[in-house]
């Protein structure tokens, strides 16, 4: 069974709309019993990365979710969800994420490029997936593939960069590390692309 964590991410109805249109079947919990049952495992995300990662602390899934991962189970973080698998995020400096990876998230600096243009905070609209190595979240997808995008904070490119997006600089659009994905657009917003993408991590 595919589960989709409840701690009140705000795009939350709509991951599940997109499990609807693809026919799958899930479920939608906060409980550590069912998320350590899961066979999939969802992390969807909008909204402060302290305030989430508080959230799965007051509801007491923290090391469920980390079990689960660490047990073998595919896991898809979206957009926040991705963030959270850092050890921490500027965003909240204070506040710990799963540490699955090394590393922080780190926030954009609004800024002018060579030709003026400015480039504004948040990272807002349709922008390019650009694959960097082969990723099973990916297939199907060609290399002129483009995703909706709403952040203000972004993941560093690093050996776990599946794909980049480039805002200011290239940032990790898409990772994949052993049993672990993630995503910084939101493949709900994402149309075909999107589709493609969760349907990709339902079939692994």
């Amino acid at each position: 069974m595919t589960v989709i964590v409840d701690y009140g991410a705000g795009n939350l109805r709509s991951v599940q709309n997109t499990l609807d249109e693809l026919k799958a079947t899930y479920t939608v919990t906060d409980q550590a019993n069912v998320i350590e049952s899961a066979s999939k495992l969802m992390l969807p995300g909008v909204g402060h990365f302290g305030q989430m990662m508080q959230a799965m602390d007051r509801l007491g899934i923290r090391s469920a979710i980390l079990s689960t991962i660490r047990s073998g189970i595919p896991t898809l973080g979206i957009c926040l969800g991705l963030q959270s698998f850092f050890e921490s995020s500027e965003e909240a400096p204070d506040i710990a994420g799963f540490g699955l990876i090394r590393g922080a998230v780190k926030r954009f600096q609004a800024t002018r490029d060579s030709s003026g243009k400015t480039f504004r905070i948040p990272h807002m609209g349709w922008n390019l997936l650009a694959p960097t190595r082969p990723c099973r979240l990916l297939e199907g997808l060609g290399s002129q593939s483009y995703a909706y995008f709403a952040n203000s904070y972004y993941v560093p490119v690093s050996d776990f960069t599946a794909a980049t997006t480039h805002y200011i600089h290239p940032i990790t659009s898409v990772l994949e590390f052993d049993n672990v994905y993630g995503i910084q657009c939101h493949p709900e917003k994402s149309g075909p692309v999107g589709l493609r993408v969760v349907r990709n991590f339902l079939g692994l």
